[in-house]
C-alpha cells in the first residue's frame, strides 16, 4: 500500500471516505463486548474470570456463562483491537499527520482515565491510547512483518501468564493463600465489602473503582494489556493491508476463517474448560488454563471477521448490516453509553442491582442495550455526522469545533 507523506495540516477523515465493512465489523464487535463487560458491571470482579467465585452456576446461568466464554470472552476485544490498528494505517494513508495521531491518542488517554476513575474500572481506552502511541511508528512495515511482530508481542503476554503459573508452587504459602482468597475466590468478607461499595453512592464506589482502575493501568498493562492489545493492533494493520477487513477477499478466504474457528478455536476452548471444571477451578485456571482461551480466541475472532465480511458482501443483508455500521461509526459514544446505562442499572447511584442479577438476567440487560443502540445510532446519524463523543474527540484533536450537523 502506497502511503502519502504525513502532512502537518491533515484534518479528520471525511464521512464519504469511510469503509462500510469496517464500520459494520466495529459495530458488531462493540455490541459483542457487552456480553462480557456486563459481568463486570453486575458482579464482583472475581466472577469475571472464576465463575465459581460468586453467583449461581447451574441451569440457564451455566449455559449463559459457557456461551459467553466460548463465543464472546476476548473475541470482540480482539476484533476491536485489530480494527484499531487498521484505523491507524487507514488514517495515515489518507494523510493523517503524525502530530495529529499523537494528539488523538493523548486525548483518548484522558477520556480513558476519566472513564475508568469516574465511571467504571474496566475501561480499555487508556490501554488503546498507550498502545496506539507505541505501535504507530511500525505502520510502514509489510503485512507479513506486522503479523509476525504482532504474534510475537501476543506470545510475550502469554509467556508472562504461563511463567507466573509455573512459579506458583514456589510462592510462599502466605502469598498463594492471599491471591486465592483475595483475587481468585474472595472470602465472604471481601465479597460483602465490594457489594456494599457498589451498592452505595458514587463516593462509596470511588475508592474501590480507582484502585481497580489503577491496577489495569499499571500492572495489567505491563503483563497483559500492551502485549495483547498492541500485538493485535499490529496484526490488524497487516490484515488491513491485505484487504481482509474491506470484504474484498474471495468468499472462500472468509469461509476458511470460519472453518478454522469451528475446527480449531472452539474445540481447544472446550478442552480447556473441561480441564477447569475437572480440576475444580484452582488458581491454575487463571494462569495456565487461561491459555486455552488466550490463543483460540484469536481464531474464533477471525471466524467472526469472515462471517461479517460475507454478510457485507451480500446485498440482501444490507438492511440488517446498516444498523451495525451506524453503531460502528459511533463506537466511542456507544462504548461510553454502555457504561452509563449499566452503571445506572447496577450501581447504587442508580437502581443498585449490583450482585443481585444472575447471569441469565444480565443477558436480558445486554439485549435491551443492544436494541437501544441499534435503533438510536442510525437515527442520530441521520442528523449528525458523528456521535457526541466522537465529535468532542475530533474537536479536541484538531483544536477547533468540528461541524456536527449534516447539511441538507
Amino acid at each position: 500500500m502506497t502511503r502519502p507523506p504525513d502532512r502537518p495540516d491533515a484534518g479528520p477523515v471525511a464521512q464519504t471516505a469511510r469503509i462500510d465493512a469496517i464500520d459494520v465489523l466495529r459495530g458488531f464487535a462493540l455490541l459483542g463486548i457487552l456480553v462480557m463487560n456486563v459481568q463486570s458491571f453486575a458482579m464482583p470482579q472475581a466472577a469475571y474470570f472464576n465463575p465459581t467465585a460468586y453467583g449461581d452456576l447451574t441451569g440457564a446461568n451455566l449455559y449463559v456463562w459457557l456461551a459467553g466464554r466460548m463465543l464472546a470472552d476476548q473475541k470482540f476485544m480482539t476484533i476491536f483491537s485489530m480494527l484499531f490498528g487498521a484505523g491507524i494505517v487507514l488514517m495515515a494513508a489518507r494523510g493523517g499527520a503524525g502530530r495529529a495521531h499523537y494528539r488523538r491518542m493523548g486525548w483518548l488517554l484522558v477520556i480513558g482515565l476519566l472513564h475508568a476513575h469516574l465511571l467504571w474500572h474496566g475501561d480499555i481506552l487508556f490501554t488503546y491510547a498507550v498502545c496506539g502511541m507505541l505501535v504507530y511508528p511500525l505502520r510502514h512495515l509489510s503485512p507479513g512483518r506486522l503479523v509476525a511482530l504482532g504474534t510475537t508481542l501476543i506470545a510475550v503476554g502469554s509467556a508472562f501468564y504461563v511463567g507466573i503459573g509455573m512459579s506458583l508452587p514456589y510462592w510462599p504459602e502466605e502469598a498463594r493463600a492471599a491471591f486465592a482468597s483475595e483475587a481468585w475466590r474472595p472470602t465472604p468478607e471481601i465479597i460483602e465489602a465490594e457489594l456494599a461499595a457498589f451498592r452505595g453512592g458514587w463516593l462509596d464506589q470511588q475508592p474501590v473503582r480507582s484502585v481497580a482502575a489503577f491496577g489495569f493501568e499499571t500492572f495489567l498493562l505491563i503483563i497483559w494489556g500492551f502485549w495483547r492489545a498492541g500485538g493485535l493492533m499490529l496484526i490488524g494493520m497487516g490484515l488491513f493491508k491485505r484487504e481482509v477487513f474491506g470484504a474484498r477477499r474471495a468468499p472462500r478466504f472468509y469461509a476458511g476463517l470460519i472453518a478454522a474457528a469451528v475446527a480449531v478455536g472452539l474445540p481447544l476452548q472446550a478442552y480447556g474448560l473441561s480441564l477447569d471444571f475437572a480440576r475444580g477451578w484452582p488458581v491454575w485456571s487463571f494462569f495456565i488454563g487461561l491459555q486455552f482461551n488466550y490463543w483460540p480466541s484469536i481464531a474464533v475472532s477471525l471466524g467472526y471477521v469472515g462471517l461479517v465480511m460475507l454478510a457485507c458482501r451480500t446485498a440482501a443483508l444490507r438492511p440488517f448490516t446498516r444498523p451495525f455500521a451506524a453503531v460502528g461509526q459511533t463506537a466511542l459514544t456507544n462504548y461510553l453509553l454502555q457504561t452509563v446505562l449499566c452503571t445506572t442499572i447496577f450501581y447504587g447511584h442508580g437502581f443498585g442491582w449490583f450482585g443481585s442479577v444472575d447471569r441469565a438476567g444480565q443477558l436480558g440487560v445486554v439485549a435491551g442495550v443492544w436494541a437501544l443502540q441499534l435503533v438510536a445510532s442510525p437515527l442520530w446519524l441521520r442528523r449528525f455526522r458523528f456521535g457526541p463523543a466522537e465529535w468532542a474527540w475530533r474537536s479536541l484533536t484538531y483544536g477547533a469545533p468540528q461541524p456536527l450537523r449534516r447539511t441538507s
